[in-house]
């Protein structure tokens, strides 16, 4: 049977005319004119047989017949371009794009790349530093790294990296301390966690886990910075002391940049996760990245664990 549909330029016009409230917005976001997106709203008026908007002098206005047209128009038109940007994306075999939090990318993934471009080099990688949650299709994603406890409904969800809290700072800085209480004498460096979650391990968590009492004034004190790999760069830079994921600090400790400073590591309440739609690993490279990211997780945890013992 022949569908009967309305003109679909004109329904496109009228979603985009009911967002911005004008018939020039929707020219300006269309790339066509005002009177255009004016003549094509006609156009799906004449076809519904009743009007969709309240003409105002410079804007227009939905009515209620509009708003109901737009709820479900406007949630066909998502899907539509939800499915055929995911299908577009599907059709090269070798594009893989990564989406992971900045810090998790510029501190650990980045230094890794080069083994996974050594075996995989037909694969074309894009890596995506995000916070927000992940629309995997709309943003044509395949996989995603993030930092939680592992609740991401409709998703598959695989843990790689728990974490570890370790008081940091420059050599100079560890070689001056002796005790957990000193590392309070030095300038506090604060960064607000990326994810937004709650629960992060900060220096009151810290304080109480050396057994510390320490005046909430001073745990306050010190730079705030907005990323952690921001605030990993000051205390190697000599400008404080700071709290690390081991995940995220480990290379630098290795290189020596950093120190480790005087005090009980405190577990994290959450993990990295590899996040990713229950089909995305239907696509080969999605599938290899995935065998190699395994695979540098174990040896990291292995090696932490030897460090620990």
């Amino acid at each position: 049977m022949t569908r009967v549909l309305p003109p679909l330029p004109a329904v496109r016009a009228f979603e985009a005319a009911a967002r911005h409230g004008s018939f020039v917005g929707a020219g300006d976001e269309l790339c066509v004119s005002a009177g255009a997106i004016g003549h094509q709203v006609r156009l799906l008026e004449d076809w519904l047989g009743r009007p969709l908007f309240v003409r105002r002098p410079r804007a227009v206005e939905l009515n209620e017949a509009g708003r109901r047209y737009l709820q479900g128009v406007g949630a066909l038109l998502d899907e539509l371009e939800r499915l055929s940007a995911a299908l577009r994306h599907a059709a090269d075999d070798h594009a893989l794009t990564v989406t992971a939090l900045p810090s998790f990318i510029t501190r650990w993934l980045m230094p890794r790349l080069g083994g996974f471009r050594a075996r995989q080099p037909q694969v074309d990688l894009r890596l995506l530093a995000s916070i927000p949650p992940v629309d995997f299709a709309r943003d044509q994603v395949d996989l995603a790294l993030r930092l939680g406890r592992g609740l991401y409904p409709g998703l598959a969800a695989e843990p790689l990296l728990p974490e570890t809290y370790v008081a940091v700072g420059g050599p100079t800085l560890a070689a001056s301390l002796g005790a957990p209480a000193d590392v309070l004498s030095a300038t506090l460096l604060h960064d607000d966690p990326e994810p937004r979650i709650p629960e992060q391990v900060d220096w009151p968590r810290w304080c109480a886990a050396q057994q510390l009492r320490v005046p909430a004034r001073r745990l306050r004190q010190g730079l705030r910075f907005s990323h952690t790999y921001l605030t990993l760069d000051a205390a190697a830079a000599g400008e404080g002391a700071a709290l690390a994921s081991d995940v995220l600090a480990a290379d630098a400790l290795a290189q020596g940049r950093l120190a480790l400073l005087p005090g009980r590591p405190v577990p994290g309440p959450y993990a990295y996760h590899l996040v990713h739609p229950q089909d995305a690993l239907e696509r080969p490279a999605a599938r290899a990245f995935c065998d190699w990211l395994r695979q540098e997780a174990t040896q990291f945890r292995e090696e932490a664990a030897a460090l620990a013992s």
